[in-house]
């Protein structure tokens, strides 16, 4: 009996080495914003999984696009803005997400799903949400100074502006100013929406969707637009940085998470959703980020000086003011781009 044993012992010692190994070699692949998730959120969801995640992050979504439109491959999920969820589906480069596969889908407030860029979630799960809006360093100019996007162009703020790296946020500034949509579709009023901001140009120093809490926390410009979580962060390290949500409105967005066309690890990128969507975990991502949560049943976790915090949590009134970023045709995309593109070259 014993060389029997031995060789049923042989058997499985090698099957625990193939599980092991198989283990091991569980990966995501995951191409996220930079800054957007905390590190402590991904190291327990590889403790709990055993699935490792390789983390690559893009500070725009046209450099998140091109990529994926490019190598077609590489990455198991993605974390587009609404505008480009519509973009990417209507050009085949995200498959199907299984809502079956992710239960705590469940607690995301009806407000943020079934959205008209992507009817019945098939392929975007909501992860964050949020605005975007005037970052004023108080202790470089005087609060009462900047209250509208109109105040943005007082020659005052030359060389002291920083706008974000984005033709969607950038021509959503000229679009308030003269009462149009974040979402115009009229060329004639994207036209109108460029020429005033051409004259903005000579006033920004620069543009900044990285990190550009960096810039006012360094006193390198006094004003900023900016995403709340940045001003957020950059308010938690400075309380002289106030956020401003001005009279003329401002653009809110919603990132989800969706799985690219050549994703490889699609059970693991469910899995990862699944995780992310706990309310607990959610509310810890909120918090960290300082960014606002769709997960309704995260509010519980969430303490009260996030919850309540105004810069996280616009009160209603606020954010009744604020326009969700939609997707929009192709062509009425290559206009924004191309007056971003004169924007920036100076034309």
């Amino acid at each position: 009996m014993k060389p029997l044993v031995s060789t049923l012992a042989a058997v499985l010692l090698l099957l625990c080495l193939a599980v092991s190994a198989h283990s091991s070699n569980r990966v995501l692949n995951l191409y996220i914003w930079s800054e957007y998730i905390p590190d402590e959120v991904v190291a327990a969801f590889t403790r709990e999984t055993g699935i490792r995640v390789n983390l690559s992050t893009y500070d725009s979504n046209e450099a998140m696009y091109a990529k994926i439109k490019l190598i077609g491959s590489g990455y198991d999920l993605v974390v587009p803005s609404s505008d480009y969820v519509g973009l990417m589906q209507r050009e085949g480069l995200l498959l199907p997400v299984d809502t079956t596969k992710i239960t705590n889908f469940a607690h995301i407030a009806p407000r943020f799903t079934n959205q008209s860029f992507d009817p019945n979630n098939q392929y975007s799960i909501p992860y964050m949400w949020g605005s975007t809006s005037i970052a004023v360093h108080t202790g470089m100019i005087a609060a009462e100074s900047v209250q509208s996007l109109a105040d943005l162009w007082q020659p005052e703020l030359k060389g002291r502006l920083l706008l974000p790296n984005d033709p969607r946020e950038v021509m959503a500034i000229g679009l308030k100013v003269l009462g149009y949509s974040v979402n115009e579709t009229n060329a004639e009023h994207l036209q109108q929406a460029y020429e005033k901001l051409r004259a903005l140009m000579p006033l920004v120093r620069v543009f900044d969707s990285d990190s550009p809490k960096q810039a006012l926390l360094s006193r390198e410009v006094a004003v900023g637009v900016v995403w709340n979580g940045e001003a957020y962060i950059a308010n938690s390290e400075n309380q002289a940085i106030e956020y401003v949500y001005p009279p003329e409105g401002f653009s809110l967005w919603l990132d989800s998470f969706c799985i690219p066309r050549g994703a490889e690890n699609i059970e693991a990128a469910h899995l990862f959703i699944d995780y992310i969507l706990r309310p607990e975990i959610s509310a810890e991502i909120s918090t960290a980020m300082g960014y606002s949560t769709p997960n309704k049943a995260a509010f519980a976790h969430l303490d009260p000086e996030t919850k309540d915090n105004p810069i996280v949590n616009p009160d209603p009134e606020d954010a009744a003011r604020g326009e969700f970023l939609d997707s929009l045709d192709d062509a009425t995309l290559q206009l924004y781009e191309q007056h971003w593109i004169n924007l920036k070259t100076g034309r």
